[in-house]
């Protein structure tokens, strides 16, 4: 049987994004949005004067290079699936 979605709300970059995620990865989505907001409000502290959109960009090249860098590459199949399914959901609540 096939787990049961719950819809939350999480806070990236100033704005508010209502997502639906399997209960089981509730903390790990929580977790996962806080590490990347802080990212995201360090960026702005470094970089004034650009927008969000920019912010967001620097952080995702940031982990990226960082993947690639500690582990080789970024040829992680389920980590891949993962991430792409997050940013569908992201993309989803966003209406793009």
């Amino acid at each position: 049987m096939a787990e049961e979605l719950i819809s939350i709300n999480v806070w990236l970059a100033g704005r508010s994004y209502r997502i639906r995620i399997k209960a089981t990865e509730e903390e790990s989505v929580r977790k996962a949005v806080k590490v990347a907001d802080d990212k995201i409000r360090e960026m702005r502290t470094h970089y004034a004067g650009k927008d969000d959109q920019d912010f967001v960009a620097m952080s995702l090249l940031m982990y990226a290079a960082n993947a690639v860098t500690e582990g080789g590459s970024m040829s992680n199949p389920v980590a891949e699936k993962d991430i792409s399914d997050m940013l569908k959901k992201i993309n989803d609540a966003i209406g793009e």
